[in-house]
């Protein structure tokens, strides 16, 4: 199409389990082409120098200058321009003919109840290094705007979803999990609750694994309904939407005490039924359970989910799309909304009064 380009995206997510890069050919409205993608692993001392900065940031009543905080930032952004140049030698591209870079940063905090969220890398030091525009800081004009920051990927879930029968809801299980509920002239989406985050922290306490491959931990484990009760007892359940987490809003604390396996398999039902309680909230319930993101790879979460829901929960595989790379790809896609002013965020999304462009702009 002549007023699409080609244009990658970057997204380092709340996991911390690596960096997702994606070119795609967009116009940034209803042409979308996924070209090519790879994921590029944190090391062990990246992961946890990481997790270190954004334990400070938390601590922070505002983003501000910390040396280990600056220091990660500097790793975000050196491993993201290699995950650029290594999605360009895979991909036989070169720089020259992609119009932009999608770069989301590694999210350290977000807190838009206090009226900031906090990315770290630097989007002109991105720009520089490939010679290709960069945008980056999608959310924080939504959040100064009275915006939940959050969730932003509906806008491409919406231009993926284009040819389904609706309504349709795509359910996103990354380290927090979102849902977007698409209908003929209704865009809705918010964040359901912890996905993989809260099994990921409970897994490495207990075994020193990184996660439950395969969900196999949990489904050996027994549900402890008392506790799993206790957990959803909590007013974020209860808000209206939008609304938004971030990664350490809920701990494992209530789950101390269990089995290993007993307490994966409540925190793993806690995310089911977190999914569960969001869908009560939409406007009608969705004719299909689409979902991306890594919590797709887990049959005892996805099998919780269908008992709580009574819905099929389907992998985005089974409509074409790679579920690894639906938010690097919605990065890239947003990069050319911004680029040509486009909103990026909407009431129904993250609460903005009126639709928002978003996005800082660096050319190279």
């Amino acid at each position: 199409m002549s007023d699409s380009m080609l244009t990658i995206g970057l997204m380092s997510g709340t996991s911390l389990d690596g960096i997702d890069a994606a070119l795609i050919e967009t116009d940034g409205e209803a042409f979308v082409r996924p070209i090519a993608f790879r994921g590029e692993a944190y090391s062990d001392v990246a992961r946890a120098e990481l997790a270190a900065a954004a334990r400070m940031a938390l601590t922070f009543d505002r983003p501000r200058a910390s040396p280990p905080i600056l220091a990660a930032g500097e790793l975000i952004t050196r491993c993201h321009v290699l995950a650029v140049h290594k999605l360009l030698a895979d991909a036989g591209v070169s720089a020259s003919d992609v119009g932009a870079i999608g770069f989301h940063g590694q999210t350290v905090a977000h807190r838009p109840d206090r009226g900031w969220t906090w990315q770290i890398g630097d989007g002109a030091a991105v720009a520089e290094a490939t010679g290709i525009t960069c945008v980056s800081d999608f959310r924080s004009a939504d959040v100064a705007a009275g915006g939940q920051g959050a969730p932003l990927l509906p806008v491409y879930h919406a231009a993926l979803a284009a040819g389904l029968e609706r309504p349709v809801v795509v359910l996103n299980l990354g380290g927090v999990a979102n849902i977007t509920y698409i209908a003929n002239d209704t865009l809705v989406a918010f964040d359901t609750g912890p996905a993989n985050g809260l099994i990921d922290d409970w897994v490495a306490a207990e075994t020193g694994a990184r996660f439950d491959a395969g969900g196999a931990l949990a489904a050996t484990g027994a549900v402890d309904e008392a506790v799993l009760t206790a957990m959803l007892d909590h007013p974020f359940f209860d808000a209206p939407a939008p609304k938004s987490l971030d990664r350490s809003d809920f701990t494992i604390q209530p789950a101390r005490g269990l089995s290993a396996a007993d307490g994966a398999a409540t925190l793993t039902a806690f995310t089911a039924a977190t999914v569960a309680l969001a869908l009560d909230q939409l406007p009608a319930r969705p004719l299909r359970l689409v979902v991306a993101g890594g919590g797709r790879h887990n049959p005892t979460l996805l099998a919780m989910i269908a008992a709580r829901t009574g819905l099929n929960p389907e992998p985005s595989e089974s409509l074409g799309w790679n579920g690894d790379a639906v938010e690097a790809q919605g990065f890239a896609y947003m990069a050319v909304r911004t680029l040509r002013n486009l909103p990026i965020s909407f009431p129904g999304t993250t609460g903005v009064a009126a639709p928002l462009p978003g996005g800082v702009i660096h050319r190279c």
